[in-house]
């Protein structure tokens, strides 16, 4: 059965980095990070493909922060640095079987449970 798998996550100071992970199960055409603050709606973050590598990133994390993929490992990583308190929320892993050109639109079926991601001031 196909499913993501989501690690890390937890309380910083802003400024600092943290590191998520996501473990697939399957062969995805493209995993990504999306984020739900409270109050607010789920927002893409970043999305990279599997075999091409490809990414792509929210106007808000460019420059900060970084996916990447261990096709070895069989999962990605985000690398979140300088982080902000307005970046705190839930971090959810999302996998996609679609092949798009908009990683930010295509329809992502398959989710992990969340992660929690608190930058303290």
């Amino acid at each position: 059965q196909a499913q993501v798998v989501e690690s890390g996550g937890g309380l910083v100071q802003a400024g600092h980095s943290l590191r998520l992970s996501c473990k697939a199960s399957f062969g995805y055409y493209a995993m990504g990070w999306f984020r739900q603050a409270p109050g607010k709606e789920r927002e893409f973050v970043a999305a990279i493909t599997w075999r091409a590598a490809k990414t792509d990133y929210a106007d808000s994390v460019k420059g900060r922060f970084i996916i990447t993929r261990d096709a070895y490992r069989d999962q990605i990583d985000l690398q979140m640095n300088s982080l902000k308190v307005e970046d705190t929320a839930v971090y959810y892993c999302a996998a996609t079987l679609t092949s798009s050109s908009n990683l930010k639109t295509v329809a992502y079926g398959y989710w992990g449970q969340g992660t929690q991601v608190t930058v303290s001031s």
